[in-house]
């Protein structure tokens, strides 16, 4: 597909604008089919999907490969193909809504966690903020397989959890943890009375249009939903890729949520518009900007996002690539998912893949960095002049 246009009501400060999309001179899509072709041909993933847009406009929208390796299997398309996004739930449901209740007023980013979840308690988990959830400051160990325990019980998995100890002491260091992201989506639910996916649906997917986001898809979309595992050499399209939140019930804070291209170009185009929705404004400028600033010992760490560490000499990659600007933040997915934004470029990308999906490759994790790598840094040399620092700091 070639360059879309996209037209979109935007609310900029009180003014409501309609703009349009105009592609940079000169623009050439052939690094960006390589870059993504590449990994189909070395058996990284079977499919992929690419949408590459600014606050306003899409520049580049296309799908890649077959849903499986059979090439009898659909083609993914950016608009209607439904992808298990993995940890991208964190920023897309999680923090989002987090974001979205700080701005109401419901919820205090500093308030230690037992505040609303008084089970979360005793010795230095009484330390333990909110902001330390979603800043991966909290001490808590960065993954336990407490599903293999549950048994299928969702009350049993909470119990586990609530079992966990620290293993830091809270505030000192980050270290990525999806129990970080689990124990906020129940904050989160306490704090509204309604489970995740509802309050998710309520303050996040419908206020932003993103009608093709959700949790535990029905039976009636499979046959638009990209596999990202197998059971027992079949496809499963629908079921999450991630045992604990299998053992969540399909619904958790760190994983479970499916989307499509599109509407995570919506989403993305938002946090460029500095919090400003498809028809009002969604949250205050000042609000997001809370979300986006390091603390002095959270790392690479924003709340909810992470930040590029290129460092050129490390053997591997970052998945951001080598252009992206020190303004940039993003996030990954275990089954072969990626979205950043780049404020100071005005410019996001979303690559979606089922990388998880029968590889044909091995490490195909360690490969899919090379070519997230490449990806990221053709999309940037598509906009080489797509700073709009003035018009993001007005709006």
């Amino acid at each position: 597909m070639v360059a879309v246009g996209w037209r979109a009501g935007i609310l900029c400060g009180v003014v409501a604008m309609t703009l349009a999309a105009t592609p940079a001179h000169g623009q050439s899509f052939a690094s960006i089919d390589a870059a993504v072709k590449e990994g189909i041909q070395k058996g990284i993933y079977p499919g992929a999907v690419v949408i590459i847009g600014r606050r306003d406009s899409l520049l580049y929208a296309r799908g890649y490969g077959h849903f499986t390796w059979s090439p009898s299997s659909p083609v993914p398309q950016p608009d209607s193909s439904l992808w298990d996004i993995a940890s991208i739930t964190k920023v897309v449901s999680t923090a989002a809504t987090a974001l979205r209740l700080v701005d109401q007023g419901k919820l205090d980013l500093e308030a230690p966690v037992r505040r609303y979840l008084p089970r979360f308690s005793g010795g230095p988990k009484n330390q333990v903020t909110v902001r330390m959830l979603l800043d991966h400051t909290s001490g808590l160990k960065s993954y336990v397989p407490f599903y293999l325990k549950a048994r299928g019980s969702r009350a049993r998995a909470v119990d586990l959890l609530y079992a966990q100890p620290l293993v830091r002491v809270p505030g000192d260091s980050a270290e990525y943890s999806d129990l970080n992201a689990l124990f906020l989506g129940m904050v989160l639910e306490k704090v509204s009375g309604l489970p995740l996916d509802q309050l998710a649906r309520r303050e996040v997917f419908g206020p932003l249009g993103m009608t093709q986001t959700m949790y535990r898809p029905p039976a009636s979309l499979k046959r638009r939903i990209v596999p990202s595992g197998m059971w027992r050499g079949h496809p499963v399209p629908g079921d999450v890729n991630d045992q604990n939140a299998v053992a969540m019930g399909g619904v958790a804070g760190h994983a479970g949520v499916f989307s499509t291209g599109m509407d995570l170009a919506r989403f993305a185009a938002v946090w460029l518009r500095s919090g400003a929705g498809p028809t009002e404004q969604w949250v205050r400028p000042a609000t997001m900007g809370r979300f986006l600033v390091k603390g002095p010992h959270t790392g690479s760490r924003l709340l909810g996002w992470d930040t590029p560490e290129i460092d050129p000499t490390a053997e591997e990659p970052s998945v951001f690539g080598s252009l992206i600007s020190d303004a940039g933040y993003g996030h990954t997915g275990f089954t072969g998912t990626e979205l950043w934004i780049d404020p100071a470029r005005d410019l996001f990308l979303i690559f979606l893949t089922n990388r998880a999906f029968d590889p044909r490759v091995r490490e195909s994790a360690k490969q899919l960095k090379f070519v997230r790598a490449n990806l990221s840094d053709a999309a940037v040399r598509l906009v080489p002049h797509g700073c709009h620092q003035e018009l993001v700091a007005r709006c």
